[in-house]
């Protein structure tokens, strides 16, 4: 059943299929477009279709609302959502915003936003749910109510409890996910929200983006904070970012970060960035061959290693911090199943694997790890100590065009697959003046 009325928060993540039955995408915002005394009038969802890309679905070519999905006329434009001037994002610029009760009962907060359809077949921004502040009692959360758009008028001072509240919607999402949600706001929202989002969730999502997005974000923060932000990043990843800097900003944040994590950006700086050793993460799990595979398997059980690091243990002489003593081998993660708790790592080396050195081609890693079907590879140095380790992942983002994250040129003939048998794929419409409809 199609539903008249439905909440922007319920409605965000909700899968669009077409007339078929075939999921198109998923919802991810509603766009709004205010009005002279008139509530706001929908224009459109946000919808991410595959290959993180998220184009505008016009809400006329929409034609069913409810039970968690929406149903569309199958017409989808493939083009990557741009913001037009008099647009607004429901979920990522109203939920959160400060507004003044016109009855003078004083100000509240918008925690989300019904949209309804009207007897003419418009939809609009229907009732508003509001948090009052808190009172002086430490165990209130604010009383809620319900407004109408007529009856607030907004607060357009910009605080930072709006960046706050999208924050906490963005709680779920995979870095990747949430890198193309950043760079999917407008330029002073992405800072605002940059500036709410703890270090290593922006960490993780800096690590997902196109170099020179890198580059604009970290330049809106200061030098303490974006120092901070790297200190949580991969150090191979925080010295390809620091690389894009300026001499001065970057010793300036290197000066800033921990010391520990500072020396190994350093070492990876002066490795060239189409070598091993600048490909490298010198963070791999290492262990001494008295390590047993129990010890092995909870190293590689946690949450925050990444999933090619997690495949295979690295055995050295100590030190075990990079560069190690002597490296002995590795230790793939599957080998590891195959034997029991407290057999010794060092009995389970692969030493058939021959590492690398930093100032092996990244060609010639790239050719190493596709023959033998690998996702890490060791680099030691002269001394045959343990630098690092090139992950598959670390080659991949080598390999690929500069542009590859990016999703915002010409459609390419992969794109055309999201469209189904009974849909068209129209193009887009030029942009006329502000405020005219959307072609789609």
């Amino acid at each position: 059943m199609s539903a008249t009325r439905v909440f922007v928060a319920r409605l965000a993540g909700c899968s669009v299929f077409d007339p078929a039955g075939d999921k198109v995408g998923k919802a991810r915002d509603v766009v709004v477009v205010y009005r002279e005394s008139e509530a706001p009038r929908v224009v459109g969802l946000i919808v991410e279709i595959p290959g993180k890309r998220r184009v505008f679905l016009s809400i006329g070519r929409v034609t069913s609302i409810g039970s968690g999905q929406i149903i569309t006329t199958g017409l989808i434009n493939l083009r990557r959502f741009e913001q037009r001037g008099g647009e607004v994002r429901a979920l990522a610029e109203l939920i959160g915003r400060k507004v003044t009760l016109r009855d003078g009962s004083g100000e509240a907060t918008i925690e989300d936003v019904a949209i309804e359809m009207t007897p003419a077949g418009e939809w609009k921004i229907g009732d508003l749910f509001l948090r009052r502040p808190r009172t002086a009692s430490p165990f209130s959360k604010g009383a809620t109510t319900f407004a109408t758009w007529l009856q607030i008028r907004e607060d357009t001072s910009g605080d930072p409890q709006s960046a706050e509240k999208l924050v906490a919607t963005y709680s779920d999402l995979l870095p990747a996910d949430l890198a193309n949600t950043l760079l999917d706001l407008p330029e002073g929202r992405r800072r605002e929200v940059a500036e709410e989002l703890p270090d290593d969730r922006l960490a993780d999502a800096l690590e997902e983006m196109p170099e020179q997005d890198q580059v604009d974000l970290i330049g809106q923060l200061d030098d303490e904070r974006a120092a901070d932000v790297l200190d949580q990043m991969q150090p191979d990843d925080a010295a390809d970012l620091i690389a894009q800097l300026s001499e001065e900003r970057g010793e300036a944040l290197l000066d800033l970060m921990e010391p520990e994590e500072a020396e190994d950006v350093r070492f990876l700086l002066a490795y060239g960035s189409d070598t091993a050793g600048g490909l490298m993460t010198t963070e791999p799990i290492i262990v001494s061959a008295d390590a047993t595979v129990a010890e092995g398997l909870a190293l590689i059980r946690r949450h925050e290693l990444a999933p090619a690091l997690g495949a295979a243990i690295c055995v050295t002489l100590p030190p075990y911090e990079p560069p190690t003593g002597r490296f002995l081998g590795m230790v793939h993660f599957q080998r590891m199943l195959r034997y029991p708790p407290h057999e010794r790592l060092g009995t389970l080396l692969d030493t058939s694997l021959e590492p690398v050195h930093p100032g092996t081609s990244a060609a010639e890693v790239s050719r190493i790890l596709a023959s033998y079907n690998l996702v890490s590879l060791p680099v030691v140095d002269e001394q045959h100590r343990l630098v690092g380790v090139v992950t598959i992942d670390d080659v991949l983002d080598y390999l690929l065009p500069d542009d590859w994250r990016s999703t915002s040129g010409e459609e390419s003939e992969a794109d055309l697959r999201v469209s189904t048998s009974t849909a068209t794929i129209p193009t887009r419409g030029r942009r006329t003046t502000h405020g005219t409809p959307r072609s789609s």
